[in-house]
């Protein structure tokens, strides 16, 4: 019988701010303040971190410490491959959303001749390359290393070919790039990008469910929607960065905060919706921050709410 695997990474390499590899700590300190074992009901794996690299100065201008993620990917690729061969299903709790490209990586690795279809909620784009990034943060990537892109269309930088090639290594850990297609990619709430993403998303026909559009058609109808449109993918995998929803509404506990987002009953909804779907074999929530919590450890509390619904959602389907 199938059974849930939690993964627990807590690389924080990608984010622009510190403190994202609390996040799963915070989850967990919720479930104890609630006298709830959610953590203690499942087998856990977790992935070694190379945060210790924080210490240091980097030396890569345009994919800062990108020198630390390729062991974070590897290691992230060959869990989740492993709890997929096995049958089970990969819950994989992240700090920042650098992570997800090293979970995709090991879908594919566990699934290489199957098409993968990419549903990520989140209010950034996350299809910046070391030639377009205006921060050099890698958690701005994670979607251009899983579509093996480099939007050279819209380049302004010019990296060093140490990063060139480092870069090359991430796009094809776990499986050769690209491991999605631009077709097979949607996002939710959507609204805070730059030009290159804007211009990669319009060349390539790209689709975001704006937060208007979900109230204006209805969260069901969207969902609907998006199941059509990956109707040819084989499997499903669901990215759920907490700034997707709104800031004002829950809290500014989250790398990069963005106002009129998702309120936690519409993420709620479609993380559940998502999650139920047979062809849905993985899903990951990202960037959970309690050191910029406005509101003591309301970001986190407002996660758990959905992690703990999305286990019982799952543990459904696959029982």
């Amino acid at each position: 019988m199938a059974e849930i695997k939690i993964i627990e990474n807590m690389s924080e390499l990608g984010a622009g701010t510190r403190g994202a590899s609390l996040g799963i700590g915070a989850l967990q300190v919720v479930a104890r303040q609630r006298g709830e074992n959610f953590f203690g009901q499942y087998e856990r794996f977790m992935i070694e971190h190379q945060n210790d690299m924080l210490d240091f100065p980097t030396k890569y201008t345009y994919a800062k410490w990108i020198d630390g993620l390729a062991n974070v990917y590897q290691q992230t690729a060959d869990v989740v491959n492993f709890v997929l061969q096995n049958k089970d299903f990969p819950l994989v709790l992240s700090g920042d959303h650098s992570c997800a490209a090293g979970t995709i990586s090991g879908i594919k690795k566990a699934f290489p001749n199957k098409r993968l279809g990419v549903i990520w909620i989140d209010a950034h784009a996350d299809l910046h390359t070391p030639y377009t990034t205006p921060s050099g943060n890698v958690h701005g990537m994670p979607l251009a290393v899983a579509l093996g892109e480099n939007n050279m269309e819209s380049a302004s930088n010019t990296p060093n070919p140490d990063v060139v090639e480092m870069w090359e290594e991430l796009k094809n850990i776990g499986a050769p790039a690209p491991k999605v297609l631009p077709d097979d990619l949607v996002f939710i709430s959507l609204r805070d990008t730059e030009k290159p993403e804007d211009e990669y998303m319009a060349r390539n026909g790209v689709k975001n469910f704006s937060v208007d559009e979900v109230r204006q058609k209805s969260k069901e109808e969207v969902a609907k929607e998006i199941k059509e449109k990956l109707s040819a993918c084989d499997i499903i995998y669901v990215s759920f960065d907490v700034d997707s929803m709104d800031s004002i509404l829950v809290s500014k506990g989250t790398g990069t905060p963005v106002e009129n987002g998702l309120s936690p009953e519409e993420a709620n909804y479609f993380v559940n919706e998502f999650a139920s779907w047979e062809k849905t074999c993985c899903v990951e929530m990202v960037e959970i921050n309690p050191c910029l919590d406005n509101k003591i450890n309301k970001m986190a509390e407002t996660a758990y709410d959905i992690l703990r619904n999305t286990a019982a959602t799952i543990e459904k389907k696959i029982k």
